[in-house]
């Protein structure tokens, strides 16, 4: 491989991951016609077109994208170990990309990181909010926070957020008109305030546990969202019956707001993991924002 081939390359993956000649330009620090014609060059030499290009867009082609599914992770384990010199200056430098729902971020992530990152002003943190199960690998993120129990087996662990659990909740004028349900099943008759699950497209399915018997129930209603946080007033105007973090609304039951349903079959979850890949190498960067977050009980 000639020098060249590895700078053509380079600018390659960026294309390849911006999907745009404008953006990858601006982070290349180079004009948009000169890396058209580097990639032009690049695929003359390969003798294969790597992209497909239209006014509005650009993405690879079946041999751009196996090209790029290639060098991205061996070029991310360069990019890491090239981090690593970094440890040698004064303070930890670079991106720490994260995603995690929006619960997280609010109750658990922010609240920890926001004090520390004042100290390290050469850090940088993206944080990706919505509540899909994202493939941190392929999506290229430094690390993803889900519950304990999701975390995939050949991931590193790290516990940022004590145990907690969902509540059924509504409004006291919803339950004076409808009833209270007694048991999981009696949600199928309720108007409930669905959550829609944004990697399956789908609705989140209210699991529910008590003396080891689990029960997964799919309600119905009026009004669904992406996020818990938006259907607290939905709950309180008396929209339905909402599932919801517990921290989420417990000052909304304690002034009356709300009120609980089915608590003896809301069992803990095991709390919020940040989880990163066990063969990637930790930047200082991303050690900060480890440490930052780790859960001391």
């Amino acid at each position: 491989m000639q020098r060249e081939d590895m700078k053509d390359l380079l600018w390659f993956l960026e294309v390849a991951k911006e999907q745009s000649f404008t953006k990858a330009a601006a982070t290349l620090g180079t004009s948009q016609s000169t890396l058209s014609y580097t990639i032009k060059q690049l695929e003359a030499r390969l003798g294969v077109r790597l992209l497909t290009r239209t006014t509005r867009s650009v993405s690879t082609t079946e041999a751009g994208e196996r090209l790029f599914q290639s060098l991205a992770p061996r070029f991310q384990e360069i990019e890491a170990d090239l981090a690593d010199l970094v440890a040698f200056r004064d303070k930890p430098s670079g991106t720490v990309r994260l995603t995690l729902s929006d619960h997280a971020l609010r109750t658990t992530v922010w609240p920890k990181l926001s004090p520390v990152l004042s100290d390290y002003p050469d850090i940088r943190v993206e944080l990706y909010s919505d509540n899909g199960m994202r493939n941190i690998v392929e999506e290229r993120f430094d690390a993803g926070v889900r519950l304990g129990e999701s975390v995939d087996k050949d991931m590193i662990a790290v516990r940022i957020g004590p145990d907690w659990r969902l509540r059924a909740v509504a409004s006291p004028g919803y339950f004076s008109k409808h009833g209270i349900p007694q048991t999981p099943q009696d949600l199928v008759g309720h108007v409930c305030i669905n959550m829609r699950q944004v990697t399956w497209g789908g609705f989140y399915a209210w699991e529910f546990e008590k003396d080891g018997r689990e029960l997964r129930v799919r309600v119905d209603g009026q009004l669904s969202f992406n996020s818990s946080i938006s259907q607290i007033d939905a709950a309180v105007q008396g929209y339905g019956i909402a599932y919801l973090p517990e921290d989420l609304v417990e000052e909304h039951i304690a002034e009356g707001r709300l009120q609980p349903a089915l608590d003896d079959w809301s069992e803990p979850f095991a709390g919020y993991h940040l989880y990163y890949p066990s063969r990637r190498q930790m930047s200082p960067a991303m050690a900060v924002v480890v440490d930052a977050l780790r859960h001391r009980s």
